[in-house]
Formats: structure tokens, sequence, C-alpha cells
């Protein structure tokens, strides 16, 4: 054999370690805690997932929706499980839907060990737009909200729309020669639905704000569409005041909406300030 020629030897596998024995591991968001103080609310906020909601039209739309998951928290409890929040949020379909999201209360409710809890399901939604004269379309965005809270009672589900509008004030257009000063608003509609077989677009809800406005809003406008919605404006004057009005006085006649919230934020053209009002009813007290 060559000196420069090692001798080969056979190498025995070796024998696997014998598996660790499994360690408990603590659950201190379990333990007691002796303060004996509820916490209202506690949870996960601003996590996004993809969601799917259907439109009026019969079309889906894709979006990327922000989840703030919140549950009630007993006096005897530490701790919630807050990873538990957002395995709930991944169980379901890669994409959340209107009818996912309210499978996902009770599951939170019985996950979490609370009799109390609330969704938030934030997103910007689309809809197409036709100009006014021209019909040249465009689409415009609005924020919409979707609430859902369980508990003893039950669950109810709620409806956030932010709409936003012109406005043209009306003293500013008695007490001038000529011309008015306008402002954009944000209607801001909350709707809970009354329990039972009950439906409500979000179309209908943005139709509604847009039909107390001074004039709505389009993404895109030709020549006589300006024309038209400055003329429209300056015919139609509203203060903040009656835009909430008009908009109560609608949601009054709606018997798919339980309990409503109605707002609107003018910001001023003219001042470095806000003009805002605001009704609030439950239509269940007479």
């Amino acid at each position: 054999m060559s000196p420069h020629r090692k001798e080969s030897r056979m190498v025995k596998p070796s024998k696997p370690a014998d598996p660790k024995p499994l360690v408990s591991i603590a659950d201190v968001q379990g333990f007691e805690d002796t303060r004996r103080i509820d916490i209202d609310k506690v949870g996960i906020k601003g996590i996004r997932h993809p969601m799917r909601v259907k439109d009026r039209s019969g079309g889906e739309q894709h979006t990327i929706a922000t989840f703030d998951m919140t549950v009630c928290l007993p006096h005897k409890f530490k701790g919630t499980h807050m990873s538990r929040f957002v395995e709930i949020l991944n169980a379901r379909e890669k994409e959340i839907t209107v009818e996912s999201f309210q499978d996902m209360l009770p599951e939170m409710l019985k996950r979490l060990n609370s009799e109390h809890g609330i969704i938030d399901m934030r997103f910007p939604y689309f809809v197409n737009k036709k100009a006014p004269t021209s019909q040249v379309q465009s689409l415009m965005d609005y924020d919409v909200t979707f609430i859902g809270e369980s508990g003893k009672t039950g669950t109810d589900m709620t409806l956030k729309v932010v709409v936003p509008v012109t406005s043209l004030c009306p003293c500013s257009k008695e007490i001038s020669d000529y011309g008015a000063h306008n402002q954009r608003s944000h209607i801001t509609l909350t709707a809970r639905l009354a329990r039972g077989p009950h439906f409500v677009w979000i179309e209908d809800l943005i139709d509604l704000a847009e039909s107390v406005a001074s004039c709505e809003l389009y993404g895109l406008l030709k020549r006589p569409d300006e024309k038209y919605v400055t003329e429209r404006a300056y015919d139609n004057p509203k203060f903040v005041e009656d835009l909430v009005r008009d908009a109560a006085h609608l949601l009054n006649k709606d018997e798919r909406i339980s309990h409503y919230i109605v707002e609107s934020e003018n910001f001023e053209s003219i001042h470095n300030h806000s003009a805002y009002a605001m009704i609030e009813k439950d239509k269940s007290i007479t």
C-alpha cells in the first residue's frame, strides 16, 4: 500500500438521539389577577388582511382591509391570548368576505373565553360613476367600515361610510352680490342594521349622503360637467345643519336601520377651521 494512501474505515451511523421530553410552558395570561378590575376592550389593532366584497351591480371588489379585534376581559384573568386573534383571521379563506366576517364573531368569543367582543373591518370601496353631462366614467373611492359586536343580548352589525361631497353656504349666497363660497364636506353615516333578514348595500348609504349634499363629487369631469356641478351647488345651498337634518330625515324612514349616527364636517374655504354637526338616534326608543 502506498504510504500516501489512507486506509478507508467504516463509519457507523450515529444512534438517533432520544426525543426530548415535552416541557410544560406556563400560560401566564391565564394566571389569576388579584386587582379585580374588568377590562372593557383588549385585543389587536391595525392588522391587514385581503378581503372580497360584493357590490350592488353584481360584481365583486378585491381590496385590503384593516382589522381591529377586541374582547372584554373578566377581572379574574391576567391577560388575553393575543395570538388567537391572528389565528382566527388566518383560519379563513385567503380573502375575508362579509359572510366570513360575521362568522368570526362567535368563534372569537369562544376561543377567547369572553362574553363580549367587537371586530372592525375598514377598507376602501370604489364606485364607478358617470359625469353628469358628458357621461364619462371614472372611479370614486369611499372609506367603509363594517363593525360586528356580539354579546349576551345577541349580535349587531353596523355599516359606516364616509362620503365626500360639496356644500355651498346659503348665507354667503344671500349676502353676496355675486358668487358664494363652497367647501368640501365629509358626510359620515353610521347605520346599525335592524336584526332579522335585513341587508343594506354600501351604495345605498352613499346614495343617501350624496342626495342631501349641495352637489356630489366625481373622479373625472369635462368642461360641461364643471359647469353643471358649479351651478348645481349654487342652486342647492346647504348649511352643515341642513346636511345632517336631511340625512336623518331619510334614515328615519328606512326600516332596515335601527340606530344611526349622521355627521357632517365642512372643511371651510374661508376659515382655518371646520364646521361640524351630528345627529344620533336609536329608533327603538320612541
